[in-house]
């Protein structure tokens, strides 16, 4: 199992997967805009994703869990 956090303050700006989906090693899962820069947050392991943690439009802080891959 993998946890992925957010490396810095955000917006979420775009949710790229669902819960359920399958993404190999270096696939996008969000969007995040921070500084009006686009940061894509990516998968580090291939699997499933068990949980997605954020919605579109939220505010995460750094340190926020924004998904679970098994």
């Amino acid at each position: 199992m993998a946890e992925v956090h957010a490396e810095m303050v955000a917006n979420v700006w775009k949710v790229v997967v669902q819960e359920g989906d399958e993404v190999s090693e270096g696939d996008t899962l969000v969007i995040l805009e921070s500084m009006k820069m686009e940061i894509p947050v990516l998968a580090e392991d291939a699997g499933v994703v068990v949980q997605l943690k954020v919605t579109e439009g939220e505010v995460i802080q750094e340190g926020h869990l924004i998904a679970v891959i098994e």
